[in-house]
C-alpha cells in the first residue's frame, strides 16, 4: 500500500512538471501569435510600443480565461483515468 501512495505522489509531481512546461509553452505560443498579428497589420504601423504592449496584454488576459488554458488540466486527468482503467482490467481477471 505504501508503494502505491509513493507512486501516486511521484506521478503527481511528474504530471505537475509536465503541466507547468505545457502551460509555459502554450502561453509563449499565444504571445508570439499576438505579436505576429500586431506586426503583420499595416494599419498599426504608426502606433507606439505602449499600444502594442497593451494589445498583447489584452490578448493574454483573454487567453487566461479561455478554453485552451483550461484544457491543459487534462494533463492530470487523462493519465489518472488511463492508470485506473488499466488497474481495473488487470485486476478484473
Amino acid at each position: 500500500m505504501l508503494g502505491l501512495v509513493r507512486a501516486a505522489v511521484l506521478g503527481f509531481l511528474a504530471l505537475s512538471v509536465v503541466y507547468v512546461l505545457v502551460s509555459i509553452y502554450s502561453r509563449s505560443v499565444r504571445r508570439e501569435s499576438l505579436e505576429k498579428s500586431w506586426d503583420s497589420d499595416p494599419a498599426r504601423e504608426g502606433l507606439t510600443m505602449a499600444e502594442r504592449d497593451a494589445y498583447i496584454a489584452a490578448g493574454m488576459a483573454e487567453y487566461k480565461h479561455g478554453l485552451r488554458r483550461r484544457l491543459i488540466v487534462l494533463v492530470y486527468i487523462i493519465p489518472a483515468v488511463a492508470f485506473g482503467v488499466i488497474v481495473y482490467f488487470v485486476n478484473a481477471q
